[in-house]
């Protein structure tokens, strides 16, 4: 990555997902570039992100959302109305049993993975993208496994899905918003060892995270839709 990206002007992000695993890696990540971020956690006791503000004293703010609550989306909208957010990045996502099938998943497994994956990310850009500027960018945290042409074995076919699902949203999206200049990505993180991508994956979030908030940086005042994964390389759709 160029090192100027590591002298990237700051700004504000908000960052919806940052209680742990790859949310709370990119707000420490972030501050640490001399950003501020505001950071989203779902209703409950206290995370870690709350440990990263009493360290970032000032400059790190939490909100509470669950964004499968569209009343709790367009209350974020509402308190967050006349800001500029130089950055908005959807990382909230789950998981499901990686060797349920299509023929055994049952309906409302579905429903709530698609809900939460590909839905509701896309609720959360439709409403706070009004607040990102021109040179600014949208993201959300796609999956090398929502690549259709990549998928030449199957396995974890709901959560494919999703994320396949979420990257053709974000593609008519980008579609809508094609006369705008702000940058907008579809980052793959690569199979990290997070609570969501389990104890065997290839990644830790210290070899990942660092540089997809560096490729993040880089794409910001490039037009248009990147699919990108956290090395920066174009993932096939």
């Amino acid at each position: 990555m160029p090192a100027s990206v590591l002298n990237t002007p700051s700004g504000t992000v908000l960052i919806i997902g940052a209680s742990r695993g790859l949310g709370h890696a990119m707000a420490a990540e972030f501050l640490g570039k001399g950003w501020n971020v505001i950071g989203t956690v779902r209703e409950g006791g206290r995370t870690k992100l709350h440990d990263l503000a009493d360290a970032f004293e000032g400059r790190l703010e939490i909100e509470t959302v669950d964004i499968c609550e569209p009343d709790q989306v367009t209350a974020l909208r509402d308190r967050l109305s006349g800001r500029v957010l130089d950055m908005v990045f959807v990382n909230a996502g789950v998981s499901n049993n990686p060797a349920e099938t299509i023929a055994d998943v049952t309906t409302d497994e579905f429903v709530r993975v698609m809900i939460t994956n590909a839905l509701s990310p896309m609720r959360v850009l439709e409403s706070l993208a009004p607040f990102v500027p021109a040179a600014g960018l949208i993201g959300v945290m796609s999956s090398g496994q929502g690549s259709i042409s990549n998928n030449e074995t199957g396995q974890r076919e709901v959560y494919r899905g999703s994320k396949a699902a979420l990257n053709m949203f974000m593609r008519s999206f980008a579609a809508r918003h094609a006369a705008t200049s702000r940058a907008m990505a579809l980052m793959a993180p690569g199979w990290v060892r997070t609570e969501l991508g389990g104890p065997d994956g290839r990644l830790s979030i210290e070899e990942s995270v660092p540089s997809l908030v560096n490729v993040l940086l880089a794409r910001k005042g490039s037009q248009g839709l990147h699919y990108v994964d956290y090395l920066g390389r174009t993932v096939p759709w």
